[in-house]
């Protein structure tokens, strides 16, 4: 099995609520129906507003939702059916080809299949620093940033999308997707978010090793950040 994650685009003149209503209603079983599993959708939807702030900015314009999902051969000669349902949906979308690590699994909040999870997601399309070898930022993330994810933020769900390939023409140039869960706090309180409620010492302290570790690997003018609404087939 083989895990792909998708982007999916909304036409320029639709309404998201509506598009999010057609992915919730129809994606999951087409994409069953052409052989996919353990299908999950990240939706932008008003339940996450509140986290707009937190939005950081690469693709124009931003994707409107992810899809990812596991099937046996993502090669492209098997892949037809797929890539059928994802455009009888969407207005365009891209595919990765990833190799999953689930550093923190849900098992605070257990997500009820078909229904919204607790709290809510933060899906991040990320780039390495162009100045740094590849093997060096990725034994950096590794190494070093994945224990500071985990000390300094209260995210219930964490789990890292290593970025093998683009499956399709024309897909950005990420080198990874991150996919934190946090409550529905930290979409406004950064000190819920950075696990320091009530003790503005430690949320200093966790936002500085924090913003500290990202910036050793991380090329900020080539990421995309978006909250959004959480769904497990």
């Amino acid at each position: 099995m083989e895990k792909v994650i998708g982007a999916l685009w909304a036409a320029p003149d639709e309404d998201r609520a509506a598009f999010n209503a057609r992915l919730r209603s129809e994606l999951p079983e087409a994409l069953t129906q052409a052989g996919a599993a353990h299908i999950r959708l990240n939706l932008r939807d008003e339940a996450v507003a509140p986290a707009e702030g937190l939005i950081q900015r690469w693709q124009a314009p931003q994707q409107d939702a992810v899809v990812q999902f596991w099937m046996p051969s993502a090669n492209a000669r098997f892949r037809g059916a797929v890539d059928s349902a994802l455009a009888a949906v969407s207005h365009r979308f891209a595919l990765w080809l990833v190799a999953e690590s689930t550093i923190i699994p849900n098992a605070a909040h257990p997500p009820l299949a078909g229904e919204r999870t607790w709290g809510w997601s933060q899906a991040s399309f990320i780039s390495f620093r162009p100045d740094m070898a590849y093997e060096d930022a990725l034994a950096f993330w590794h190494g070093h940033h994945t224990r500071i994810a985990i000390e300094t933020q209260a995210n219930f769900e964490y789990v890292q999308n290593l970025i093998v390939r683009p499956l399709t023409d024309g897909a950005p140039a990420y080198d990874a997707f991150v996919e934190e869960c946090f409550s529905a706090e930290a979409m406004s309180e950064p000190a819920a978010f950075f696990d320091a409620v009530g003790k503005p010492e430690k949320l200093k302290a966790n936002l500085d090793a924090m913003m500290d570790s990202c910036g050793r690997f991380i090329d900020f003018a080539r990421i995309d950040i978006i909250p959004t609404s959480q769904f497990v087939i």
